[in-house]
């Protein structure tokens, strides 16, 4: 079963890398924040519509290694209708695990990120994306990196 768990979460980050949703430029937004990952060469640029507190969409353009793409495929689709604290408080569950792999509460299908920490080189790949959506909520006009990440 555990292989067939590992198939179906592999299946699913190739689907978000091969056919990536919301991957477009939106204009105008409401804040955007734009992220690199010098380690992979992954670099991206996250859009957010706001609605007050409520993310009204979401979207990204750039390029990256498939984690990255799908990372930031399954962020966006997880950040429209969410206010800003239910983005931070999701944030803090996707880190742990992406660095731990140990799931706290309800993660959804952004649990196809828990086996990453197997892989120290790809967790900054999976975590950019959230921390360009972190900087974008906060008003962060400067580029984020992973540099400052530790694994």
């Amino acid at each position: 079963m555990f292989e067939d768990l590992n198939d179906l979460y592999q299946q699913v980050i190739l689907d978000h890398c091969k056919k990536p949703r919301n991957f477009r430029e939106m204009t105008p937004c409401s804040c955007s924040a734009q992220g690199r990952n010098p380690l992979c060469g992954d670099q991206l640029q996250l859009f957010l519509d706001m609605d007050g507190d409520t993310v009204r969409d979401a979207s990204f353009v750039g390029s990256g290694c498939c984690i990255s793409k799908a990372s930031a495929s399954l962020l966006t689709d997880f950040a429209k209708g969410k206010t800003r604290a239910d983005i931070e408080t999701m944030f803090a569950s996707v880190h742990e695990m992406i660095k731990t792999g140990k799931v706290i509460g309800d993660v959804g299908k952004l649990a196809v990120f828990a086996g990453i920490y197997k892989y120290p080189a790809r967790v900054k790949c999976a975590i950019l994306s959230w921390h360009a959506l972190m900087s974008a909520l906060k008003g962060g006009d400067q580029e984020v990196t992973t540099e400052s990440e530790q694994n």
